[in-house]
């Protein structure tokens, strides 16, 4: 083996111990993004062209905002992540097909590649779970039984 091998090697070593908390960090920011989304449909925070516009309840917008603050606080959080994760998928699935796709076919044209991220990143979360920076492993350490996050 010669020593860039070896370097290799360990420098691969060192990322893949540092994966879960790399895995903690995606969850947290994606979550707390996503939940910026819910607080400016409802809370008027930040300030922008969504604000306030969930509280009408009169469109799939706002049904969206709903998930988008509960779903978006518990992922931040850790907590029942792999639910919480499968639903904000399946919102930011149906939120590109029906809001997005019928503007133009590419993403980068129709504004949907947002919803195309966050699909697929809370998708993996579904598989992946949570991390060790969570409610959800805190909460399974404490208990005997597992905890289905």
């Amino acid at each position: 083996m010669t020593p860039h091998q070896g370097g290799t090697t360990q420098t691969h070593d060192r990322l893949s111990a540092a994966a879960p908390a790399a895995l903690s960090v995606l969850r947290i920011i994606t979550g707390l993004l996503f939940l910026a989304h819910g607080t400016q449909k409802f809370l008027h925070f930040p300030a922008g062209d969504m604000a306030g516009s969930g509280w009408a309840l009169d469109n799939l917008g706002a049904v969206a905002g709903i998930i988008e603050l509960v779903t978006g606080a518990l992922i931040a959080l850790g907590l029942f992540t792999r639910s919480a994760a499968f639903l904000a998928s399946g919102t930011m699935a149906v939120a590109y097909w029906y809001a997005h796709a019928p503007r133009n076919f590419f993403p980068v044209n129709n504004m949907g590649d947002a919803a195309i991220l966050y699909c697929f990143v809370f998708l993996y979360l579904v598989f992946a779970g949570p991390g060790p920076w969570s409610l959800d492993t805190l909460w399974r350490r404490g208990s005997p039984e597992p905890v289905a996050s």
